[in-house]
């Protein structure tokens, strides 16, 4: 998954029901069986969409998990980062964390023309962004979950939350600790979901920092990524989250930094002689344990704060409100 702030660009790249309402997390109203009988075939539809679209750019699975990330992140899991901007709101589409970066919004525009089609004003965009995530990480060899469905969709965004709630790619520990607690999740939930990063591609001027003058880098790792990121431009260039196995969801990216070959600062900073050593460790031997991990604490962060009952609305089109 991923981590960003003000004037951050990243690319990329990202769980148990916790029931305390400060936490923003919530299930009211939420079932995995909510279209069953509504749509029976969205759930259907929004796999093969997916598995289209990762087909044609493998890049892509790790666009849309990421889009659900900022998505949760910010005022819960609601679409609000799918709007463009208004008359009335600037949306989340130009933050600091999204612009110039997150993508895939055509898949998703996609994905909900094909379920409009066979059942109009029912399914959410909110839903398909929580379903897109899962089906975009089974895709590429990683594990799945279940989604709990019926969310609606927001009928506005905030830029400036936007710019504040993601966390950064130049956070130290301590402040990844932090800013996922905010969000309700614990040190370990944080550390499984920044396994997310095992697909995906950061662009160099997030990680440029970390290779020239981060000094728990591993020297040949750094030295090869300099002549795609020189050290006063290419800033658009992009690398590999995890180099050796960049498509497919593995372990990859923990192995990786056990070996101090983290692409971004915060990532290295799970595996840097603090409290998250043993975990990473753990991850780095065992896929199993970091897959049953991965997909409690992702089916944890759909339930951030969703819209449901007769708030908010179910759009026609994601980009726009009724």
């Amino acid at each position: 998954m991923g981590f960003y702030r003000r004037n951050y660009y990243h690319v990329l790249s990202c769980i148990f029901l916790a029931l305390i309402p400060i936490n923003g997390m919530a299930s009211s109203g939420l079932s995995s069986t909510f279209y069953s009988t509504s749509c029976p075939k969205a759930l259907s539809t929004i796999r093969g969409a997916v598995n289209t679209a990762v087909a044609k750019e493998l890049r892509m699975g790790a666009s849309l998990l990421r889009l659900h990330f900022h998505d949760c992140f910010v005022n819960g899991c609601d679409g609000s980062i799918l709007l463009d901007d208004t008359a009335n709101f600037t949306g989340e589409k130009t933050a600091g964390p999204n612009a110039d970066s997150v993508r895939g919004f055509e898949v998703i525009d996609d994905i909900k023309s094909k379920v409009e089609s066979i059942c109009p004003g029912v399914v959410s965009c909110a839903d398909i962004l929580a379903v897109a995530a899962r089906d975009s990480v089974v895709v590429l060899g990683g594990p799945t979950w279940t989604v709990q469905l019926g969310r609606r969709d927001s009928t506005t965004a905030s830029l400036d939350d936007a710019e504040t709630d993601i966390p950064s790619p130049g956070l130290s520990l301590d402040d990844l600790i932090s800013a996922f607690s905010d969000k309700g999740f614990t040190a370990k939930e944080m550390v499984a979901l920044s396994g997310s990063h095992t697909i995906g591609q950061a662009r160099c001027l997030v990680f440029r920092d970390r290779i020239y003058n981060d000094d728990n880098v591993d020297s040949t790792f750094s030295e090869s990524l300099k002549s795609n990121c020189p050290d006063s431009e290419g800033d658009d260039n992009l690398s590999a989250l995890d180099e050796t196995s960049p498509a497919v969801f593995d372990n990859g990216y923990f192995k990786n930094l056990v070996d101090n070959k983290g692409l971004l600062h915060s990532d290295q900073e799970l595996f840097n002689g603090g409290s998250t050593d043993s975990q990473v460790s753990s991850y780095a031997s065992s896929a199993t344990t970091f897959y049953k991990d991965f997909a409690a604490a992702m089916a944890k962060m759909g339930k951030m704060s969703p819209i449901t009952g007769t708030k908010g609305q179910v759009r026609a089109n994601c980009r726009k409100i009724n």
